[in-house]
C-alpha cells in the first residue's frame, strides 16, 4: 500500500515548539506580575489600616483685654423681718413686690399673754412706787427723831437700808414694765429700710413662735435701688484685677440688653477649693429692671494689651483629654506623629475654651480624640477645608464623635 500521509518539515516543528515555549513564559510572567501587584496592594491596604485617620483643627485667638465670666446678683441690703413676740398673726398689710418705706408696718400679731403680763407688771409697778414712797417717809422721820435723840442711829440706818431696797424693787418692777412694753411694740413687724418685700411666709391666724429652734422669716425685705454682682475671677487672671474697672453684663431674662457695672473691691485671697478671687461690682439698678438672685454674663474689661493677662488661644471644647496628669489635647506635627500636651485652660466658654500656654498657633489639633490616642502615634490628620466656616471648624470632630 502506498504511503499517502505528508511528510512534516522539521524546521516548522521546531518554530511551533518555540512558539509554545514563549507562549507557556509568557503566562508565567503573567501570573507572577499579578501574584506580585496583589501582594504589593495588600501590603499597602494593611499599612493603611493601622494608621487612624483623625480631624485636626487650628486653634485661634483669645479675646484681648476681656475676661468673660459668670457672675450672680444680689440686692444691695436685704433683711429677713422675724417675730419677737409669740402669739397668732392678725393681720398683714403688704404682699410680694410692693415697694414698702423704712417703719412702714408689714404685719400685726394678736399676744394675749403678752398684753396681760404687761397689766400685771405695771401693777406690780405701783405696788413698789408705794411701798418705796412709804420707806422714803419713814426714813424721813427716824432721820429728825435721831436729832432729837428720841432713837437710836441704828433704827434711823435700819429705815435708810429699808428705802434702799424698796428703791431697787421699784427700779426692778420699772425695767420689767419697759421689757414687756417692749414685746408689745413687737407685735407690729415693720419694714427695716426703704425696699421690696420679696417673700411673705405667713398668713392670717398662723402661729407665731419666736423663741423657735430654727424660725422662719415673716418676711424678707430688699433694697434693689443698688445691687451687688459678684464674680469668682481663676487665680491665673486675679492680678489682672483692680478697683474701679469696668464691666459690661447680660442677663438671660433681658436678652438683647447689656448693663454697666464698676468694680468696687475684691477679696485678695484665692479660695481654696475653687481656686478663684471673690470680687464685688456695684450695679445702679434705679429703672428696677434687674432682679436680685438673678444669673449674669460679665466681661469685664482688662484694658487693651494689658501686661498682666496672658496670651491666650481658642479650641473646640471637645479637644480636650482627661488624663491622670491633668487636662491636655493632641497634636499632630507634619510627619503624622501625636504629642499630648498637658495645658491650663484660662476661660472656659462652654462649647470653646481659651488655653494658656502649651499651644502655639499654627499647629494642628485633634478634634475628638479616641481615648485610646497616645504620645508618638502616627495618624493621618484630617484637615478642614478652606471654605469650612470656624463655626464648622470648632465643631468638625463632633459629628465623628457623636
Amino acid at each position: 500500500m502506498p504511503d499517502t500521509l505528508p511528510k512534516t518539515d522539521p524546521r516548522r516543528l521546531r518554530r511551533l515548539a518555540l512558539l509554545g515555549a514563549a507562549g507557556f513564559a509568557l503566562i508565567l510572567a503573567t501570573g507572577a506580575a499579578a501574584r506580585f501587584m496583589a501582594g504589593k496592594d495588600l501590603a499597602s491596604a494593611s499599612q493603611d489600616a493601622g494608621v487612624v485617620a483623625v480631624s485636626v483643627v487650628r486653634p485661634t485667638a483669645g479675646e484681648d483685654g476681656a475676661l468673660v465670666l459668670p457672675g450672680r446678683l444680689q440686692a444691695w441690703n436685704q433683711a429677713p423681718v422675724y417675730a419677737r413676740t409669740d402669739g397668732y398673726l392678725r393681720r398683714w398689710y403688704v404682699d410680694i413686690g410692693q415697694p414698702v418705706k423704712a417703719g412702714q408696718v408689714l404685719a400685726e400679731i394678736d399676744a394675749p399673754e403678752v398684753d396681760q403680763q404687761l397689766v400685771a407688771a405695771r401693777a406690780a409697778l405701783a405696788t413698789a412706787s408705794a411701798q418705796r414712797d412709804l420707806a422714803a417717809v419713814g426714813a424721813a422721820r427716824w432721820k429728825r427723831l435721831v436729832g432729837e435723840n428720841a432713837v437710836s442711829q441704828q433704827e434711823a440706818d435700819e429705815k435708810q437700808g429699808d428705802l434702799a431696797a424698796r428703791e431697787a424693787m421699784r427700779n426692778e418692777a420699772a425695767a420689767n414694765v419697759r421689757r414687756l412694753e417692749s414685746l408689745a411694740a413687737f407685735k407690729r413687724i415693720v419694714a427695716p429700710f426703704d425696699g421690696v418685700v420679696t417673700s411673705r411666709d405667713t398668713d392670717l391666724g398662723a402661729l407665731i413662735s419666736a423663741g423657735g429652734g430654727a424660725p422662719s422669716p415673716l418676711f424678707t425685705v430688699s433694697d434693689t435701688r443698688r445691687l451687688r454682682l459678684y464674680v469668682s475671677v481663676p487665680q491665673s487672671m486675679a492680678a489682672s484685677i483692680r478697683p474701679g474697672m469696668t464691666a459690661s453684663f447680660s442677663s438671660p431674662d433681658l436678652p438683647g440688653q447689656s448693663f454697666q457695672a464698676h468694680l468696687v473691691r475684691a477679696a485678695d485671697a484665692v479660695d481654696a477649693q475653687s481656686g478663684a478671687m471673690l470680687v464685688q461690682l456695684e450695679v445702679d439698678n434705679a429703672a428696677g429692671q434687674l432682679k436680685p438672685g438673678a444669673y449674669a454674663q460679665v466681661s469685664l474689661d482688662l484694658g487693651k494689651g494689658a501686661t498682666s493677662a496672658p496670651a491666650t488661644l481658642r479650641v473646640p471644647a471637645n479637644t480636650l483629654l482627661f488624663r491622670k496628669e491633668g487636662t491636655a489635647i493632641a497634636v499632630v506635627d507634619s510627619n503624622g506623629k501625636v504629642q499630648i500636651r498637658k495645658v491650663a485652660i484660662a476661660k472656659d466658654h462652654g462649647s470653646e475654651l481659651e488655653l494658656a500656654g502649651g499651644l502655639a498657633a499654627n499647629e494642628w489639633v485633634v478634634s475628638s480624640p479616641p481615648d485610646a490616642i497616645a504620645d508618638g502615634d502616627t495618624v493621618r490628620a484630617i484637615q478642614p477645608k478652606p471654605a469650612q466656616s470656624k463655626a464648622a471648624q470648632a465643631n468638625g470632630g463632633a459629628g465623628a464623635r457623636g
